[in-house]
C-alpha cells in the first residue's frame, strides 16, 4: 500500500503538467434589460461546455466570457446566447469597457 501511494504521489505533478487549458476571454454585447436578464444568462450559459466564467454587466449591457479555447469557441457561445433568446455579439476592440466595480456586474463564482 505505500508504495502504491509513492507511486501515485510522485506521479501527480506530470497530471498539472498534461492538464493545461487555453483560457481566452471574449467580451460580448447582449441586450440586457433587467437582472433577470443576468440570472437567465448565469444559469444557462455557465454550464455551456468549456466556459470557466462569466460577468454579466447590466450598465454596460455586456458579458465576458472566460473559457477553453480547447473545449469551445467564440460562434458555439454566440449560438449558445442565441438559443436562450440573448443575440449577442463580439464588442468591438475599440468600444470604451467599464471597469469600475461599482458598475453592476454580475460574476460566476
Amino acid at each position: 500500500m505505500k508504495r502504491i501511494l509513492i507511486i501515485l504521489m510522485a506521479l501527480l505533478p506530470l497530471v498539472g503538467i498534461y492538464a493545461k487549458t487555453d483560457k481566452q476571454v471574449v467580451v460580448l454585447s447582449c441586450d440586457l434589460h433587467c437582472k433577470g436578464c443576468c440570472d437567465k444568462i448565469m444559469k444557462n450559459i455557465a454550464f455551456e461546455k468549456g466556459v470557466k466564467d462569466l460577468v454579466c454587466d447590466l450598465k454596460t449591457k455586456t458579458v465576458t466570457v472566460t473559457y477553453d479555447a480547447s473545449k469551445t469557441d467564440v460562434p458555439t457561445l454566440l449560438k449558445a446566447f442565441e438559443k436562450i433568446g440573448k443575440p449577442a455579439k463580439v464588442k468591438a476592440k475599440d468600444e470604451p469597457k467599464e471597469t469600475d466595480a461599482q458598475t453592476g456586474a454580475t460574476t460566476l463564482q
